[in-house]
């Protein structure tokens, strides 16, 4: 009967392994190794947690071998000092022996070499059988999660069905079948209510490897869901035949979407809202009656810009790269329209194309356009001694500073009509000996402030600058090596609980950033307290034909914006697991 008992328990021992690991969809051999673990936690306890003591469990009989194992070392081997101790290791004399000592029981011990014992079974009191289940239950959680990572880190950007298991202070878990999701409050669509059992469909837009587990973020507002949601209601757009390019939402509300055609006889717009709105409206259903405007994407940044502001029309389109700001100038009856409802219209737009949109309207443009050409019409009077009508010729074919006056080809100049090259001439002798005159001012003015010779040797520093500086209280290298970006350009501080805008010193200048930070290192080398060599270098400058690139739809659609703005995620409480 003894041998019956022993068989059946083995067998049953395997048994559970089997039935565990069907249970939690892992490894049949993770479960065994989990107890093997278990098995020489509780033999350490019961021989000393010193000794080598290993556990097999044969998979197909359940045969268990306990073993004690002795390694040989060389005389002069010393163990190394774990991880954060600053002191070594002692040496472990029930788990190694000295090859001299080896040598004295065994002439032909070597380096290496084990002498395995065979242990006796023992019975598991209380204490050690509950330090096994611990350690059975840690692995198996572990091999869980493990797997439930790796099944789900490759169907990012996927949309999955699940049910809502849970909702915790706004955060809702969703059991996914093979895993849980978790959709925080903010990537919900507003007032959208959620209850226990209810089915839902959301976007997995990360999977993170968290101290608890994966973490399955899910998304409803998420503008790739959006884009997925056509993807099954499109056949062309799940062909490949219509790309979505770009999207913008605001969740509950209203929504962009940029489309583009593979295929020059299929509308793309047309075939994303379906006859009579069909397959729109499935996706506005699912998005809680979200509006969304169906825009063609255009290769032309300007032409985009116009087509993401719909419906809104737009008169004039001016761009400037270097800041990513574009200036649109829309009839004065369509502002309204173009700004939208608590601005939604152009935040979506800035969103859909990149770029941060300033509208104004064509009286609010007009007006600016008469104040600058006033405005340089007196400069051209002053600076030049010419008359009105000269100056105003000049402000027409373009020239906005004297500068520009100075430093320009003379023909430039001559071919205005009515100039002639004497004209030309003369007009460019008079800016040069304007500039001139007002160099020597400044300087006189700089000199007069205190401002040291050094500090004009400092490359980016002008002689207005120099002025600025000198104002400022800055007069030497040093004073502006000590500077910070923000006390050049400007910027902001906390004064009794406000938020006070304080001007720097160079903030006229309108440098940037990287400008500011630029000068201020190059005084830091002038003053000799950092290398040249630690300048940051500028990046070569490739002339390359760039063909039009390929869809990318991570970027274009299911960008990292909002993964970048996720912030730590509530840790999901684990259940009570029974063994």
């Amino acid at each position: 009967m003894s041998l019956t008992g022993v068989s059946a328990n083995r067998l049953e021992l395997l048994q559970i392994a089997d039935a565990v690991a069907r249970e939690k969809s892992i490894e049949k051999e993770i479960v065994i190794e989990a107890i093997e673990d278990a098995i020489v936690k509780g033999a350490k306890a019961r021989y000393g947690s010193d000794h080598d003591i290993r556990a097999k469990i044969d998979p197909k009989t359940g045969e268990l071998a306990l073993t004690r194992h002795v390694t040989v070392v060389a005389d002069d081997w010393e163990p190394e000092a774990a991880e954060g101790e600053m002191e070594p290791a002692e040496f472990n004399d029930d788990a190694m022996v000295r090859l001299t000592i080896a040598r004295k029981t065994d002439a032909e011990a070597e380096v290496g070499k084990e002498y395995v014992e065979d242990l006796p079974p023992f019975e598991f009191g209380r204490v050690q059988t509950q330090m096994a289940r611990q350690v059975v239950m840690h692995k198996v959680r572990e091999a869980e999660r493990e797997r439930q990572y790796e099944e789900f880190k490759d169907r990012v950007t996927e949309i999955v069905n699940g049910t809502v298991k849970r909702v915790e202070y706004g955060n809702v878990i969703v059991d996914l079948g093979r895993g849980e999701g978790v959709m925080r409050r903010d990537q919900s669509i507003p007032r959208e209510q959620f209850n226990m059992g209810d089915r839902i469909r959301s976007y997995i837009y990360d999977v993170r490897r968290e101290t608890k587990g994966p973490q399955i973020m899910l998304s409803r507002a998420h503008p790739g869901f959006m884009a997925k949601l056509f993807a099954q209601e499109v056949p062309e757009v799940y062909d490949g035949v219509i790309e979505i390019r770009a999207a913008a939402r605001d969740p509950g509300s209203r929504a962009k979407m940029a489309v583009l055609s593979n295929d020059s006889s299929i509308d793309p717009v047309g075939a994303c809202v379906g006859m009579r709105g069909s397959r729109v409206q499935a996706v506005v259903a699912e998005l809680q009656g979200e509006k969304i405007d169906i825009i063609p994407w255009n290769s032309d940044e300007a032409a985009f810009i116009v087509n993401a502001l719909a419906p809104a029309e737009v008169s004039k389109v001016v761009m400037d790269e270097d800041e990513g700001r574009v200036e649109v100038v829309v009839p004065d009856e369509q502002l309204s329209l173009a700004i939208g409802r608590r601005g939604q219209n152009v935040r979506l737009a800035s969103q859909l194309t990149g770029w941060q949109i300033d509208i104004i309207t064509e009286s609010q443009d007009s007006e600016r356009r008469q104040k600058e050409f006033a405005e340089r019409t007196a400069l051209f009077q002053e600076a030049l001694d010419v008359d009105e009508v000269i100056a105003q010729l000049l402000v027409t074919e373009g020239f906005a500073t004297v500068e520009d006056v100075a430093y320009v080809e003379a023909y430039e100049i001559s071919e205005i009509e009515g100039f002639g090259e004497d004209t030309a001439a003369e007009i460019q002798a008079r800016a040069t000996d304007f500039l001139e005159r007002q160099a020597a001012e400044m300087d006189a003015k700089r000199k007069e402030l205190g401002v040291d010779d050094a500090v004009m040797d400092v490359p980016g520093v002008t002689l207005q600058m120099a002025v600025w500086l000198g104002e400022a209280g800055v007069k030497t290298v040093e004073d502006l090596a000590e500077l910070a970006t923000d006390e050049l350009r400007g910027g902001f501080e906390f004064k009794d609980g406000e938020r006070v805008r304080v001007p720097g010193v160079l903030e006229q200048a309108a440098l940037s950033t990287e400008d500011a930070e630029m000068l201020i290192l190059q005084a830091r080398v002038a003053a000799g307290w950092i290398d040249a060599s630690d300048l940051p270098q500028p990046e070569p400058e490739y002339e390359e034909d760039y063909a039009e690139e390929g869809y990318d739809e991570a970027e274009a659609v299911f960008g990292d914006e909002e993964a970048e703005e996720a912030e730590a995620v509530a840790e999901v409480t684990e259940e009570d697991e029974e063994a």
